[in-house]
C-alpha cells in the first residue's frame, strides 16, 4: 500500500478555494468507487510541512490509473508520501491546449472553470465505461452551454463536443472567441455558422468547427468537432440523432437569463412565452428530449442552485425518465457555496445498458 498526497491548485478564486479540498475527496472518491475498484481509501486533509494536502492510500496504481487521477480537477501535484519525504508522481494529464482555452473568457455569470472540470470528470464517472474518459472519446453535449466554458474543457480533452443555447449574443460571443482563438493559437481548423432551414422553416443557427490538435494530426483526418446550435434546448432532437451522446454535462440556470421556454409556456411581453425561473421547471421540460439523445449506458451530469430545487425534486425528474441516479455519500458531497444567493451541487445518473 502506497501513501499519496495531492496538492490543491493554488489559483481557485477565494469562494472557491474554501470549498476545493472538499470537492477534491469527494471528486476522488466517485473516481475510486466508479473507476478504480475502491483502492483509492483514506481520504482526508492534512498538514505537511505547513501545507495543507489531500491525502490517500492506495493499492497497485497502475500507469492508467494514474493517467486518470492526472485529470482530477483541482489538482496541482501529486506526490508519494516516503517516511517524511515527498516524491512527485509525473502526471499524464489529458490537456491538448494551453489554459487559457479556458481562463481567458471573462463574463458575469461564468461557471468556474475548475467545478465544469469536476462536473465533466464525475459525469464521465457514471456511465458504464467510466475509463473511456483516458482510452476512449466519449461524445459531449451541453444543451445550455452559454458560451462555450464545457465545450471548451471538452476540447481541453481531445473530445468532439456540441452544445444548445436559446441567447443569440452568447452564440455570437463563443462563435467570435473560439474563431479568434484558434486563430491567434495557430490550431488548424475550420469554421462555419450555417442556418438551419426544415420545410422552409428557420430553427436556429449552427456553429460547426473542425479542428487538429496539431497539424500533422489535421491533415491526417483525425480531427475534433466543436457544434453549437443557437436554438431552444427543448428542440434539441430536432438538431441531434438519437442515442448520439455519451455524456450529457449542463450546469442549470440560476435565473431567468440563461431559461428556456416551456411548451405551452404563458405568454409574456411581446407576446412571447414567459421565460421559466425555475430550473426544475426547466428540466422537467427538457430532460425527457435530452434522455434520448443519451445512447445506452451514458450518464447525464447537471449542477444547480439548490435555493431553486431541491435534490429530491431533480432525481425524481431523472428516474422518471429511465436515468439511475448515483447517490452514494461521495455523489452528495459536492454541495458548495458560490456566493449568499447560490449554494451549487451536482447529480448524475446513468441511462441503464442495453
Amino acid at each position: 500500500m502506497t501513501a499519496y498526497g495531492l496538492l490543491v491548485s493554488p489559483s481557485h478564486n477565494r469562494v472557491y478555494a474554501q470549498a476545493a479540498a472538499d470537492l477534491v475527496k469527494a471528486e476522488l472518491t466517485v473516481f475510486s468507487e466508479r473507476a478504480l475498484g475502491g483502492r483509492v481509501h483514506d481520504i482526508r486533509e492534512t498538514a505537511i510541512g505547513g501545507v495543507p494536502y489531500v491525502t490517500f492510500c492506495a493499492d497497485d496504481l497502475a500507469e492508467q490509473d494514474v493517467r486518470l487521477l492526472s485529470n482530477l480537477s483541482s489538482l496541482y501535484a501529486l506526490f508519494q508520501i516516503e517516511d517524511d519525504l515527498l516524491r512527485p508522481v509525473m502526471l499524464q494529464p489529458l490537456d491538448l491546449f494551453g489554459s487559457d482555452l479556458l481562463t481567458i473568457q471573462k463574463y458575469s455569470g461564468k461557471t468556474n472553470e475548475y467545478f465544469t472540470k469536476l462536473l465533466l470528470n464525475v459525469t464521465a464517472m457514471a456511465t458504464d465505461s467510466p475509463m473511456d474518459l483516458v482510452t476512449g472519446r466519449p461524445r459531449v453535449l451541453d444543451p445550455m452551454c452559454g458560451r462555450g466554458t464545457t465545450l471548451n474543457q471538452a476540447m481541453m480533452y481531445g473530445l468532439d463536443a456540441a452544445g444548445i443555447d436559446i441567447d443569440g449574443k452568447d452564440f455570437d460571443a463563443y462563435a467570435a472567441f473560439i474563431k479568434t482563438w484558434l486563430k491567434n493559437n495557430r490550431v488548424k481548423h475550420r469554421a462555419e455558422i450555417t442556418t438551419v432551414r426544415r420545410e422552409k422553416a428557420v430553427l436556429g443557427r449552427r456553429l460547426h468547427v473542425t479542428l487538429g490538435a496539431s497539424k500533422e494530426l489535421y491533415k491526417g483526418g483525425e480531427t475534433m468537432e466543436i457544434t453549437v446550435v443557437n436554438a431552444d434546448s427543448l428542440g434539441a432532437g430536432r438538431f441531434f440523432r438519437p442515442a448520439a451522446f455519451d455524456l450529457i454535462v449542463t450546469d442549470a440556470p440560476y435565473g431567468v437569463q440563461h431559461g428556456s421556454r416551456p411548451k405551452g409556456g404563458q405568454p409574456g411581453r411581446k407576446g412571447r412565452p414567459q421565460l421559466s425561473r425555475s430550473p426544475v421547471e426547466l428540466l422537467a421540460a427538457a430532460v425527457p428530449e435530452w434522455a434520448r439523445l443519451l445512447r445506452p449506458g451514458g450518464a447525464i451530469g447537471i449542477s444547480w442552485n439548490t435555493f431553486g430545487g431541491r435534490r429530491e425534486d431533480l432525481a425524481d425528474i431523472l428516474t422518471s425518465n429511465g436515468l439511475r441516479v448515483h447517490d452514494s455519500d461521495a455523489h452528495r458531497g459536492f454541495r458548495h457555496r458560490v456566493d449568499q444567493a447560490i449554494s451549487r451541487d451536482l447529480i448524475t445518473a446513468q441511462k441503464p445498458p442495453g
